[in-house]
């Protein structure tokens, strides 16, 4: 689901950042002989202390860290930084773009809006701020609004962010060429490890989600060759394996998958392929993860209500799900909300949400299969696709 997915409001920042971000932090090995030593930001700050663009950019890289290594301690980290920034200059478009993909990765969309139109303010040529703009507007249901920052974005840099941005926006409509075009183009303009990863990825999400599993599997491979520590490709891998039937492979990938990420989207993933492979579901370490995502900030009922429906309490599904679709109205949190009432034994109450949650035409198989199911618990004619599995819902959830 990209924006919509678990630590959705930093898996399309995370792309931006690839060009946001100008300085680096420490390289992994000294440079080469010969080479000139590049400044860290650490080492600027401690030279500049008051360059508040360098705070702003360090804040950036600790959302971006959050996304990477899925702790959300970086979003604290992040904080500092840009509170900083905010003190040496609050009304630089730097900065506010800063604050906005905070608030974006804390799920918090309605202040990365506000934030983000502030940076738009300050530097109406900044495409970053359009970036965040159009990820937050999704989020919040304003796909018309989405659309126009993602225009204006393609105007002002047409690059891998823009056309990511652009690729989900056409597939939200149930336009899959067009979304397939997009990523294309963005695979096309990539050259550094993770942007070719990131769009080799996405390629072979629409084609898993599309049910041409080798396809997927094949893209999948090719961001790892692009980018052998881009995780999301492995649990692509897993994704695709655990569709086709192969169990075994699929848990030995996600065991790696979850040692690297351990973020609960890819959790509950793993725990409903070991059911599906006759084996028990051990819970406990996405619990911990729900407590450090609390404790950090982060606010996502989406998860929590899209997991207790299918592997806990309807009851309190529902009320996870409403708090969600109270924040965020979008196509996701509909979908959540149709989906927990049904569990509750409330298809009459689910189906306008289900409706809702289809009403652009998206394509997406787990959205179609929830409303197929509600639509036949009231009595009327739905098509369930044969080739859907409703035991590994998550699998078919967009990351």
């Amino acid at each position: 689901m990209r924006a919509f997915a678990i630590f959705a409001g930093i898996a399309l920042v995370g792309a931006a950042l690839f060009t946001i971000v100008s300085f680096t932090s420490a390289p992994a090995t000294p440079p080469a002989a010969g080479q000139p030593h590049r400044e860290t930001l650490q080492e600027r700050l401690r030279r500049l202390p008051g360059d508040y663009r360098a705070w702003a950019e360090l804040g950036l890289q600790y959302v971006d860290q959050a996304r990477v290594t899925g702790d959300p301690a970086y979003y604290t980290k992040a904080e500092g930084a840009l509170a900083t920034a905010a003190k040496l200059n609050g009304r630089d478009d730097t900065v506010l773009t800063g604050q906005a993909a905070l608030a974006a990765g804390r799920h918090d969309f309605a202040d990365a809006v506000r934030l983000a139109r502030r940076a738009i303010d300050a530097n109406p040529y900044g495409a970053p701020a359009y970036g965040i703009l159009a990820d937050a507007r999704t989020q919040l249901g304003d796909l018309k609004g989405a659309k126009e920052a993602v225009d204006r974005m393609l105007g002002l840099r047409p690059g891998v962010a823009a056309f990511a941005r652009a690729s989900y926006a056409a597939e939200l409509r149930g336009d899959r060429d067009e979304a397939r075009k997009y990523l294309e183009y963005a695979h096309a303009d990539a050259w550094s490890p993770a942007d070719l990863a990131y769009s080799r990825y996405y390629l072979g999400e629409l084609a898993l989600h599309a049910g041409d599993l080798k396809t997927a599997s094949d893209w999948y491979a090719k961001a790892l060759r692009a980018y052998p520590a881009y995780t999301p490709a492995l649990a692509g891998q897993a994704r695709a394996a655990a569709l086709a039937g192969r169990l075994t492979e699929a848990l030995d990938l996600y065991d790696t998958v979850v040692q690297r990420l351990p973020l609960p989207q890819y959790l509950i993933e793993q725990g409903e392929t070991r059911i599906k492979a006759g084996r028990r579901a051990d819970w406990t370490l996405l619990e911990v993860q729900r407590k450090l995502f609390q404790a950090a900030g982060v606010r996502d009922d989406l998860t929590w209500a899209e997991f207790l429906a299918d592997h806990g309490d309807p009851a309190q599904a529902v009320v996870h799900a409403r708090a969600e679709y109270a924040r965020n109205p979008n196509l996701v949190a509909a979908d959540a909300l149709a989906w927990a009432l049904f569990k509750a034994g409330k298809p009459a109450q689910a189906l306008r949400y289900a409706k809702q949650a289809t009403a652009t035409g998206w394509q997406n198989p787990l959205i179609t299969y929830h409303r197929a199911r509600i639509e036949r618990a009231l009595g009327r004619s739905a098509r369930v696709d044969p080739d859907f599995d409703p035991t590994l819902p998550a699998l078919a959830r967009f990351s």
